[in-house]
């Protein structure tokens, strides 16, 4: 009987993280390897998230590949229907359709010895190299509710909308207030006869300078490729020395919690509701938000903000701890993301056959957030610790992929050896990290998605990115182990 089929490298996930090191993969000469992700087509996040109103938070032209400047982008924070037409436009321009298989979702990944074997719902295959593309924006977190199996009318989380459920005219709750809700729910609240939004936590919530990108402005950029790359430079740094300045030292924060706060004043008028949106906590301990016309749509006459909590969902209903039942035709969640505790850390198996969550007991840690102690020749994407608060996740991810190819390279020359960080100096980056991350405002006492379930900060880089890409710049082999392969 055959065995599985075998490539050089797997790579999970086809969003931007995997594409992207698709095409760094034949930029570099390799082309022995696949793509493997559970979808239908490519994307990732930005194809499985079509709720109204969706867009990037990050600028357009931060947004994208170095290597791929897009000239095209109609709006400064583009949406998302054009962050994933540009992602398709990539497979076509670099030739990745023969590495592709879509409708393979991963159900395990184990380390066999000598070589990674990947188990898929549609067979299995062996790599010398696995590399993790999964994100951290993939698996939908929804809580449980009490009563909401009882519930007669649609149920579903803003990242699998059902596009086949006309809310026109019907009696709406949104659960949530993260980023996904700020957008959706301005773009529903006209049309629905009833929106009640239910408010854990207010969240922060600054203008978002969005405007259209003009007719001479992208014809500029493709005349002049590198005027948009002086935008997209000017962007970064701007970004960069200014907010993640605020990020890093909390008591620069106190300027944004003053235009927060005056942003608020000037949309929401009623003092009552006003109370209500007004964060608690310091600015940037949870995720920041931008938007024009959140604040606008919660002051209609027909939007509610319940502050009290959900005590139980009844076929018809949603009734708060204050005993208030509210009829709801239609529950949409807007609850955010399994970031830290993704169902992928539970499929991959390393060295001693213990899966990444189980190593990991709850708090993700990672080698520059790329390479972890007992699992050869493993590579993550937007792992632990890769996270940003100020900029575009995209700069972290390409510091990655020259680092991984890096590793390749050194692979290649070394033979038939497998290699993994030492376990001491994964030790000793996490505790640097640690220590860099305290006093930083994203330990300045409120919960967020940012924490894992032992309350330590696993998601976010603890510093300016620009030095992320000087600690990625070069594979050093001091720092690892050669596994042998069997």
């Amino acid at each position: 009987m055959a065995g599985p089929q075998h490539y050089r490298i797997a790579v999970i996930g086809a969003g931007f993280s995997g594409l992207g090191a698709a095409i760094r993969l034949k930029q570099r000469g390799y082309d022995d390897f696949v793509v493997l992700d559970r979808g239908t087509e490519v994307g990732g996040t930005w194809r499985d998230n079509t709720y109204p109103g969706c867009a990037c938070d990050v600028p357009s032209h931060l947004y994208s590949f170095s290597f791929d400047l897009n000239p095209e982008w109609s709006r400064s924070f583009s949406p998302q229907p054009e962050i994933w037409y540009y992602l398709r436009r990539c497979v076509d321009a670099y030739g990745l359709e023969p590495h592709l298989r879509m409708g393979h979702e991963v159900h395990g990944a184990a380390w066999d010895g000598g070589r990674w074997v990947v188990e898929t719902s549609r067979g299995t295959y062996s790599a010398d190299v696995l590399i993790s593309a999964s994100g951290g924006l993939c698996e939908p977190a929804q809580p449980k509710l009490p009563g909401l199996e009882t519930f007669t009318g649609p149920v579903f989380h803003s990242a699998r909308w059902r596009h086949d459920v006309d809310l026109t005219g019907r009696r709406v709750a949104v659960v949530g207030t993260g980023a996904s809700a700020i957008q959706f729910v301005p773009a529903i609240a006209a049309d629905v006869a009833r929106l009640h939004l239910f408010q854990r936590t207010p969240p922060w919530v600054l203008p978002k300078a969005d405007r259209p990108i003009s007719r001479l402005e992208r014809r500029a950029f493709r005349a002049v490729p590198g005027a948009q790359r002086l935008a997209r430079t000017g962007i970064y740094w701007l970004r960069e020395f200014y907010q993640g300045t605020a990020f890093l030292q909390p008591v620069m924060m106190r300027l944004g919690q003053r235009m927060a706060r005056s942003h608020l004043r000037r949309q929401v008028p009623d003092p009552a509701l006003r109370e209500k949106l007004t964060p608690r906590y310091r600015m940037g301990c949870k995720r920041v938000l931008l938007s024009n016309d959140y604040y606008p749509a919660l002051t209609r006459s027909n939007v509610e903000v319940v502050t009290e909590g959900i005590a139980e969902v009844r076929p018809d209903a949603v009734v708060t701890a204050d005993g208030t039942a509210r009829p709801i035709d239609a529950i949409i969640f807007g609850t955010g993301f399994h970031v830290n505790d993704a169902p992928i850390a539970q499929r991959i198996r390393g060295r001693d056959g213990r899966t990444l969550a189980e190593a990991w007991q709850g708090s993700p840690r990672a080698y520059l957030g790329t390479t972890v102690a007992g699992f050869p020749n493993l590579f993550l994407l937007l792992g632990p610790g890769t996270g940003t608060g100020h900029t575009s996740v995209v700069f972290m991810m390409e510091c990655q992929l020259a680092y991984v190819l890096d590793a390749l390279r050194h692979l290649d020359r070394g033979g038939d050896g497998a290699i993994e960080p030492t376990a001491a100096a994964q030790h000793a980056f996490i505790s640097t990290m640690d220590k860099k991350m305290a006093g930083t405002v994203w330990q300045a006492g409120c919960r967020s998605w940012y924490q894992d379930s032992t309350g330590r900060v696993s998601a976010i880089w603890p510093g300016y990115t620009w030095s992320y890409r000087l600690r990625t710049r070069r594979f050093d082999p001091a720092h690892y182990e050669v596994v042998a392969r069997a």
